[in-house]
C-alpha cells in the first residue's frame, strides 16, 4: 500500500465530499438494515396469530404496520444508496482527471533524454490504463469498502443484540475468508504488475506500428507485423488469463463460506429455537437475510482487493517517472530579460544516452542583430549547438553566456520564450495548419497567419487546398509535402516575432527557387533579431554576418562568404561543388 499514499493528497482536497459520502453509505445501510428486523417481526405476528396468541385485527394491523415500513425503508435506503454513488464515484473521477493532469504536467517538464530512454507507448499506457486502474481504487473500491464496514458494524450490532450465542457461530468461516484473501492478493499484485507491463509493451508496438504504417506497406511486411503482434497479443492473453484465474478463486470461495453460514444459521439456530434459547422463530429468519445481505459485501472483498492490488501496480509504475527530476532545471527565480547576444567559450558535449561526445571545445560570438550560418558534414555538431542554446541539454564543459549572464542563470521559460525554432525534421499537429501556424503565437489573427505564411512562401499552397487554412492535416502533418511542412514550421516559428530565431537545414526539402525566396523575406524579418542558420547549402548561409564550418565537433573555418570562398578548404570546395551543380541544371 505503499504506492497508493501518493493519492493521500487528493483524499485531502476532496475530504469534505468523501466524508458525506460517507455519512450517506451509514445512513443506507442503516435503513438497509431495517429489513431483516421488519421480516422478522413480521414472522413472529404470523407464528403468534397460527398459535392464536393474537386476534385477526392485530396480526392484520402489525402485518400492515411492518410492510409499510419495509417498503419505506427499502425507498429510503435506495435514495441514500444512490446519493452514495453519487458522492464517491464523482470523487473518483476528480482524482482521476487531477492525476492526469499531474502525470502529463510532469511530463512536460522532463528533459529530451527521458524521452530517448522511454517508449511512447508505454507512457500512454501509464496515463491511460495505469490510471484507469487507480481511478477504481480510488471509487469502486473506496465505496464497496465504506459500504462493507458500514453494514458489517450495524450488521453485528444487531445481530449481537438479537441472538449472542447464534452470532458466534454464524461468522466462525470468515477468519478462514480472511486468511484466504491475503494469500490470494499477493499473487493478484504480482500477477497485476505482469500484466499491465505487457500491455505496455502491447501498446509500444502498436504506436510504433501506426506512426510506421507508411514504411510498413512500402517494404511489404505486413505479414510479419501482423506476426509479432499476433505473437505479442498471445503472450498478453495468457498473462491476463493467469491472472483471471486467481481472481475466479474469490467469488466461489465466497459462495462457499456464505453457504456454510447458512446452514450453521439453520442448524445451530433451529437446536436453540427448539432448547429455548431463541424465543421467537422469527430471529432464524432474520439471521437467514442478515447473512445473504452480508454474501455481497463479503463477496466484494476480494473483488476490493483485487482492485486494490493492480492499483497498487499501477501506481507503483506511475511513481517511478513521477519521481524522476529532470535533467534541465530552471535556476533562475523571476522572468529574464532576453535581447540575443550568445557566446559559446570552450564549449564540449556528450549525448548522455549514447556518450557520443558532439562538440570538442567550440568557440564563437555572435551579437544581438546579427546572423551566424553554420555548416558542416553529417554529425559535425550543428544541431547540437541549436539544442544547446535552447537549453534542451545542458553543457559538460566550458559556458554559453546569452547577453552576458550564463545560461543556467537564465528563466528557462523565458529563454525559450524568446527562442523560435524550425527543426531538421518539421513536427506538426493533427489539427489545422491555422493552428499548427499559430502554435507560435495562440493569440495571433487570421491576418498574421496569412502573412506568416506568405513570408514562408507557403500560401499559395494553401489556398490551393479545398478547406485552405482549416485543412486538418494528419498525424505529424503527413497530408503535406516535405518542403509544404518546412515552410509551415517557418511561418509557426517568425509568427512567434522571437528575439533569436534557429533554422536547422529547413531548407533542405525545398527547391533552389523557392529557398532564395524565403531568404529574402527572412533577411527583412531578421534584421533585428539574432539568427543561426544551420545548413548543407551555401546559398542559405552566404549572406550570413558570420560563417563556421564544423568538423567531428570542433570549429574548422571561421568568416564572411566573402573570406571563405578566397580560402582553400572545406566551404570552398562545397562552394565549388554547389555551383557546378547549380549550373549543371
Amino acid at each position: 500500500m505503499k504506492a497508493l499514499k501518493h493519492l493521500n493528497k487528493y483524499f485531502f482536497k476532496y475530504r469534505y465530499r468523501l466524508i458525506i459520502g460517507i455519512i450517506i453509505t451509514i445512513l443506507a445501510k442503516i435503513f438497509a438494515l431495517f429489513t431483516p428486523r421488519l421480516v422478522g417481526a413480521s414472522i413472529n405476528v404470523v407464528s403468534d396469530r397460527f398459535y392464536g396468541k393474537i386476534s385477526y385485527e392485530v396480526f392484520k394491523s402489525e402485518l400492515i404496520t411492518n410492510i409499510l415500513y419495509l417498503v419505506g425503508a427499502a425507498v429510503i435506503a435506495g435514495m441514500f444508496t444512490f446519493l452514495m454513488r453519487q458522492t464517491i464515484i464523482n470523487v473518483s473521477r476528480y482524482i482521476e482527471y487531477d492525476l492526469k493532469n499531474e502525470i502529463y504536467q510532469h511530463y512536460q517538464v522532463l528533459s529530451l533524454n527521458f524521452y530517448k530512454s522511454n517508449r511512447t507507448g508505454d507512457l500512454m499506457n501509464r496515463i491511460s490504463e495505469d490510471v484507469g486502474k487507480v481511478r477504481m481504487y480510488v471509487g469502486p473500491a473506496i465505496m464497496y469498502t465504506m459500504n462493507t464496514i458500514t453494514l458489517f458494524c450495524v450488521a453485528l450490532i444487531y445481530m449481537i443484540n438479537t441472538a449472542p450465542k447464534l452470532t458466534m457461530y454464524t461468522l466462525l468461516p470468515l477468519p478462514i475468508l480472511s486468511i484466504s484473501i491475503y494469500k490470494l492478493s499477493r499473487l493478484i499484485n504480482k500477477r497485476s504488475t505482469i500484466v499491465q507491463e505487457s500491455l505496455s509493451t502491447l501498446s509500444t508496438y502498436s504506436q510504433e506500428t501506426f506512426s510506421g504504417i507508411s514504411v510498413i506497406k512500402s517494404y511489404g511486411i505486413e505479414t510479419r507485423t501482423n506476426t509479432e503482434f499476433e505473437g505479442l497479443s498471445s503472450e498478453n492473453r495468457q498473462k491476463q488469463i493467469n491472472l483471471t484465474k486467481v481472481q475466479a478463486l474469490f467469488f466461489p470461495l465466497m459462495i462457499l463460506l456464505i453457504g456454510l453460514s447458512n446452514l450453521i444459521v439453520i442448524y445451530i439456530g433451529g437446536l436453540q429455537y427448539m432448547n429455548g434459547e431463541i424465543e421467537n422463530i422469527g430471529t432464524i429468519a432474520e439471521f437467514i437475510i442478515y447473512v445473504n445481505m452480508l454474501t455481497w459485501p463479503v463477496a466484494t472483498v476480494g473483488w476490493v482487493t483485487s482492485l486494490v492490488q493492480q492499483a497498487e501496480a499501477s501506481q507503483q509504475r506511475i511513481n517511478e517517472f513521477l519521481k524522476t527530476e529532470p535533467d534541465i532545471k530552471n535556476f533562475a527565480e523571476s522572468p529574464t530579460a532576453i535581447k540575443g547576444d550568445i557566446e559559446f567559450n570552450n564549449v564540449s558535449f556528450v549525448y548522455p544516452d549514447t556518450n557520443i561526445e558532439a562538440l570538442k571545445g567550440i568557440s564563437f560570438k555572435i551579437d544581438s542583430g546579427k546572423t551566424l550560418a553554420i555548416l558542416g558534414k553529417t554529425g559535425s555538431g550543428k544541431s547540437t549547438i541549436l539544442d544547446l542554446i535552447g537549453r534542451l541539454y545542458d553543457i559538460d564543459n566550458g559556458n554559453i553566456i546569452i547577453d552576458g549572464k550564463s545560461i543556467k542563470e537564465l528563466h528557462l521559460n523565458s529563454l525559450r520564450e524568446s527562442i523560435g525554432y524550425v527543426p531538421q525534421d518539421a513536427f506538426l499537429f493533427s489539427d489545422t495548419i491555422k493552428n499548427n501556424i499559430k502554435f507560435g503565437k495562440e493569440d495571433a489573427t487570421d491576418e498574421e497567419v496569412i502573412e506568416a505564411a506568405k513570408n514562408a512562401r507557403v500560401h499559395r499552397n494553401i489556398v490551393g487546398f479545398k478547406k485552405g487554412y482549416d485543412t486538418i492535416l494528419g498525424e505529424r502533418g503527413i497530408t503535406l509535402s516535405g518542403g509544404q511542412k518546412q515552410r509551415v514550421s517557418i511561418a509557426r516559428a517568425i509568427i512567434k516575432k522571437p528575439d533569436i530565431l534557429l533554422f536547422d537545414d529547413c531548407l533542405s526539402a525545398v527547391d533552389t527557387e523557392t529557398e532564395e525566396k524565403i531568404l529574402k523575406n527572412l533577411v527583412k524579418l531578421t534584421k533585428d533579431k539574432t539568427t543561426i542558420i544551420v545548413s548543407h547549402r551555401v546559398s542559405s548561409a552566404k549572406n550570413a554576418d558570420t560563417i563556421i564550418v564544423l568538423e567531428d565537433g570542433k570549429v574548422i573555418q571561421t568568416g564572411n562568404h566573402e573570406s571563405l570562398v578566397n580560402t582553400d578548404g572545406y566551404y570552398k570546395q562545397l562552394y565549388t561543388k554547389q555551383l557546378s551543380e547549380k549550373e549543371m541544371r
